[in-house]
């Protein structure tokens, strides 16, 4: 293979990698004005950010399964163009219902994107492109969660929100050229010829259903009262759907499925990817209006002042290998998840502070944390056998978005009841929030500790690989506050 089409592989892969990671970090920054100007209740603007990611892991595991047997060009092209397009109707969104369903398409865009984009990394570039590939994937994701709060800042608070969503229109025709100019791969394996990797799409279906109840119930729940119809019928609907999916899972069908949780150390990086997106998820959210309507910052200041979270994972990331050649990987990433946790009880300490400096010790240590726990996503992802690759990471990053979701909502309605309570007990509205959101980042920190003895007991006796760790630092693409 040549090496300008190489590097034209690359480019059709990175750009969109690039912005579905940017959309991620991006938003966060601009909500406080987008709620503003498009006069959204809180549960409203819940739905703005959390829309994204429910989409993305309810099709995540369809992308994989299309790019298996559609074939893995065809569904990154079409993942390009929804997203895409979504984003340019995100920009032109009259009303926040508009926006909330565009962001909806964009979370289906980037839901082909990723799995595609993995897959055309591991098989259509040769064996000594692939180290370079997935160090400049890790370089371009890195890049995005640095840059992301930062130009989200600078753009909403000098060219309006809309900008933040535009932007992506340049970016999203750019990777369209190149890949239709990229010549065609040889043909991919089919998922078909192999019934092991079968997957039922009814397992889809149930868990697209059961996502959007769940999120349903915490996120209006807070509003609309959890007594009321539409809550608890929607509460039905979570108990049915789980009920169905258990079935499913168990049936003799999925025998992908089966296989996959017969192995401990994936069982035990979907256990800690569901802790880690029930808690920081929705940290990420609340930080923004903290730093915006608590400390009375700026859009830019507010995403300059994540920094120090990419800034730490880039620096500890190149360690990682050696230090769990010498400790284990269960010890370093067991020290990781607590030393994530131990960042947000810093935060929520500094927070009381009045000012961003006491918060940025926390930040920090969340960055250095994050990086230590590369390991175990790394053990995870080798674990399944190879014709289940592409399912497994499906599933992998399906668990960290879906618990995304639902960590906004569970986050989210702990710090809607204790502002209640303190705006009840005389507090005033910044006092009263301000309680509510430090409650919020100590039952986050209670979750990623719980991830700690799960790590160990997962990858106990064991030694991560350096290559490992290269493939799996590109499934870590959100990590922060």
């Amino acid at each position: 293979m040549s090496r300008l089409r190489v590097l034209a592989v690359l480019v059709a892969v990175l750009l969109p990698s690039f912005m579905t990671a940017l959309d991620n970090t991006a938003v966060n920054v601009a909500l406080p004005q987008i709620q503003a100007e498009l006069a959204l209740s809180e549960a409203g603007l819940k739905w703005v950010a959390a829309i994204y990611p429910l989409t993305l892991a309810s099709l995540l595991l369809l992308g994989g399964h299309l790019a298996d047997t559609v074939g893995r060009r065809a569904t990154l092209l079409l993942g390009v163009a929804l997203f895409t397009v979504a984003s340019a109707g995100c920009s032109a969104a009259p009303s926040g219902m508009a926006l909330i369903a565009y962001r909806g398409l964009q979370g289906a865009g980037a839901a082909l994107i990723l799995p595609a984009s993995l897959a055309v990394l591991s098989h259509d570039l040769p064996p000594r492109a692939r180290n370079a590939a997935f160090s400049a994937s890790t370089a371009v994701l890195a890049s995005a969660l640095a840059c992301g709060p930062v130009v989200s800042g600078v753009m909403t608070q000098h060219l309006g929100w809309q900008s933040v969503f535009a932007m992506n229109t340049p970016l999203g025709c750019m990777s369209l050229l190149v890949g239709f100019l990229v010549p065609r791969p040889g043909p991919s394996p089919r998922a078909a010829a192999t019934p092991s990797a079968t997957l039922s799409l009814r397992v889809v279906a149930l868990a697209c259903c059961s996502l959007a109840a769940l999120a349903y119930c915490l996120i209006e729940g807070p509003e609309q009262g959890f007594g009321g119809i539409p809550v608890t019928t929607s509460a039905g609907i979570v108990a049915a759907s789980a009920v169905g999916l258990s079935y499913e899972l168990t049936s003799r069908r999925n025998t992908a499925l089966r296989l996959l949780f017969r192995q401990r150390p994936f069982v035990g990086g979907i256990i800690t990817q569901l802790l880690w997106g029930l808690s920081v998820s929705g940290v990420y959210f609340f930080t923004s209006q903290f730093l915006q309507n608590g400390l009375g910052l700026a859009p830019t200041p507010a995403g300059l002042t994540f920094i120090p979270v990419a800034l730490s994972l880039i620096v500890t990331t190149p360690f990682i290998a050696r230090m769990a050649r010498r400790w284990g990987d269960g010890r370093i990433s067991a020290a990781g998840l607590l030393l994530v946790g131990l960042g947000l009880l810093m935060v929520a300490l500094g927070s009381s502070g009045g000012s961003l400096v006491h918060i940025l010790p926390g930040l920090s240590a969340i960055g250095f944390g994050s990086a230590l726990a590369v390991p175990l996503t790394t053990r995870a992802l080798e674990s399944p056998p190879d014709h289940l690759s592409g399912i497994a990471a499906g599933l992998f990053s399906a668990v960290r978005e879906a618990s995304g979701v639902v960590g906004i909502g569970l986050v989210g309605a702990i710090v809607s009841f204790v502002e209640h309570a303190a705006a009840a007990a005389g507090a005033n509205d910044s006092d009263a929030f301000l309680s509510g959101y430090q409650a919020g980042l100590c039952l986050a920190s209670a979750l990623v500790g719980a991830g700690a003895p799960v790590a160990l007991w997962a990858l106990r006796h064991r030694r991560g690989t350096p290559e490992g760790d290269r493939r799996a630092s590109v499934f870590t693409s959100k990590p922060g506050p």
